[in-house]
This record gives structure tokens, sequence and C-alpha cells, in this order.
């Protein structure tokens, strides 16, 4: 049989409501849900005289209908009130905490709090270095503790699975600088020097970097996630309880990899992007393959791939070191995952564009 916590009464305009029974938290259910059937009125009168116990969460309950009913402009009165509930009342009231609204940081805030935190990532970093370069050191000295086979497995993951996305990427921005280029020199009657617009461009600058940048967002990332998956699932930490350096496990064969496999995959950029100025070439002004290669041979030197190449393995361990240093600051919580894997996207081709700009002033300081 269902138990009646709440009577009620109405004439016209004024609720009389009489409160029965035990107000605890082990009926609380059922008493909220009776008082959702009571009316509404312009004035309630609630006698809380039948209530034979009333815990904390009774007293709120009540309280809760009383200041929503007063919120709406209803006149509220409560009567008949025990010693100990009058107690319970002013005690509650007196503990009460208020509703907490965010404050509007401001713009100082805001500026010193991104401060305080790049300065705390740049000194976990340099600390990420630290411990990576004493494991580099160990591993070149003892090379019989180096994880090939994990480090080879890398190299297929990163290198090999990467070729169709660079493959297309380098296409498109050769076609694209050709096209751009075209336009530009057709006004002059200096088509032909489009092959060195291309060749030079896409071999000293465009093939390194948009290279690395696909890489950092493909394998960088993976990398974050890879580490902070271990790191959620506690795995790094049984590994350190076992007496495994995480470094030497996880970071190193992940950075010996994407260094090998990146100037590999720049060296197929620089081929499929000049590929892709051949195409747009002949398709814009004409120019065939033989007269593309034969002017690409007299203006393309050996030093501008070259130049390029040394680019390769400067990115490729800024990619993985910014990679694996964000898996390794995941907290204990899924969407930290997220938002070091964003971190590390934008950290990674940041600075790979931040290098490349250092290199490229560096070649010009030293006339090459």
């Amino acid at each position: 049989m269902k138990r009646e916590f709440v009577a009620w009464k109405e004439d016209r305009d004024h609720l009389e409501v009489t409160l029965h029974g035990e107000w605890t938290l082990r009926t609380i259910g059922d008493i909220e849900a009776q008082i959702q059937t009571l009316p509404k009125a312009k004035s309630v009168r609630v006698d809380v005289a039948g209530i034979i116990d009333m815990d904390s969460a009774g007293m709120l309950l009540l309280n809760e209908y009383v200041d929503r009913a007063r919120s709406f402009g209803i006149e509220v009165d409560v009567i008949n009130y025990s010693d100990a509930e009058k107690e319970l009342y002013k005690m509650l009231k007196e503990h009460m905490v208020e509703e907490i609204v965010p404050r509007k940081q401001g713009f100082l805030e805001e500026l010193g709090k991104s401060t305080v935190q790049l300065v705390r990532d740049t000194k976990d970093f340099i600390t990420f270095l630290g411990h990576l370069l004493v494991s580099f050191l160990y591993g070149i000295t003892h090379p019989k503790t180096l994880r090939y086979k994990e480090t080879i497995y890398h190299i297929y993951q990163s290198g090999f699975n990467a070729l169709v996305i660079i493959g297309m990427t380098a296409f498109l921005v050769g076609m694209v600088i050709a096209y751009q280029g075209a336009v530009q020199l057709a006004k002059f009657g200096a088509d032909i020097f489009i092959v060195d617009t291309v060749g030079i461009s896409i071999v000293r600058e465009l093939g390194p970097m948009i290279t690395a940048i696909v890489i950092a967002g493909r394998s960088g990332s993976a990398y974050t996630a890879e580490i902070g998956a271990m790191k959620i699932t506690e795995e790094i930490a049984a590994m350190r309880t076992m007496g495994f350096d995480p470094y030497n496990f996880l970071v190193l064969p992940r950075i010996f990899a994407l260094m090998i496999a990146l100037p590999l995959l720049i060296f197929f950029s620089d081929i499929v992007g000049i590929f892709g100025g051949m195409v747009a070439s002949k398709m814009v002004v004409g120019i065939s393959f033989d007269q593309f290669i034969n002017r690409l041979q007299e203006v393309l030197e050996v030093k501008h791939y070259i130049l390029g190449m040394i680019k390769g393995p400067v990115f490729a361990f800024v990619i993985a070191a910014i990679g694996c240093f964000r898996g390794f600051e995941v907290s204990d919580n899924t969407e930290s995952i997220g938002l070091q894997t964003t971190a590390s996207v934008v950290n990674a081709i940041f600075l790979v564009i931040a290098f490349d700009a250092l290199f490229s002033v560096i070649y010009t300081e030293f006339g090459l």
C-alpha cells in the first residue's frame, strides 16, 4: 500500500497542505513525487505537525519546495514546527552552500595562466630531453639494448604506410606551384623558368616541410595517443616497476624509426612533387617532359637536394620527441588523450615551420 506523506485541501486561491509520516532519506523519492502533484495557488499554508521523523534530506526537500514557491510570488506559511525541526532548519540554513557562479577571467589572468603553463611545459620538455639523452647515450654505448624489431615496425608504420598520403600531397603541391608560377612567368615570356621554380622550391623547401607537416599530423599524433593510452592503463607504471626504462622501450624506437623514415619520405615527396609540376607545365604552357627534365638537369644542383635532405632528421627528431613527450603528459582520464594529441600536432607543426625558417636563415647567411 502506498503511503501518504502529503495531503492537501484547496479553497479557491488558498491551499492547505498537511505533511505526514517519515521525511527521511529513505522516503525522499516518494515524497518528491507527491509534492509535484500539488496544485498551484496564490497562498499556501504548510502544516508539519504530522511529521513523525525528519532528517536533513527531508528538511532540504521542504525548504526547496518553499523557496521555489516563493520565487514564483506565492505566499507560503509553514506552521507547527517542533523544537527539533526548528534546530535542524537553523543548522541547515547556517551551513547552506550558495551556488558558485564561475567568475569570468580577465585578459591579464588568462595571459598569466597561459604563461605559467608555457613555462611548466618548457621545463617538463627539457627534463624529458635530459632523460632521452641519457637513454640515447646508453643505447649507443650498449647496442644490444636497442630494440631493432620495434624500430623496423615503426619504420613500416610511419614510413611505408604514409607513402600514399605523402605522394598525393606532394603531387598536388607540385601542380599548384607550376600552375601559379606559369601564370606569372607567361606574362614575361619566361615559361621555361617554371622548371627552376618547381625544382628548387620543392627540393629545398616545400618537399621537406610539407612531408614533415603531414607526418606530424599522422605519426606524431599516433605516438601521443599510443603512449597516452599506455599511461592511462598503467602499463608504463608497470614497466617502471619491473625495472624497464620506458624511454628505451617506447621513445627511442619511435625516434630512430622516424629519423630513418622521414628522409626517405622526403626523397619520395621530391620526386612526386616534381612530377606534379611536370604534368601541370605540360597542361598549362606546353613544356614537354623531355624539355622539363633537360632544364631540370641544368638548374637543379646536388647541393639543393642535400640542403633539403639535411632537414629530414631534424624534423623527424622534433616530431617524434614532441609526440612522445605529450604522450607522457597524459593524465588519468581519456579527455586528456584528446587534449594532448591536439597539443602534440600543434606544437610539432609550429616547431617544424620554425626550424625550417631557421634553416633558411642559416643557408642564406652562408650563401648556400
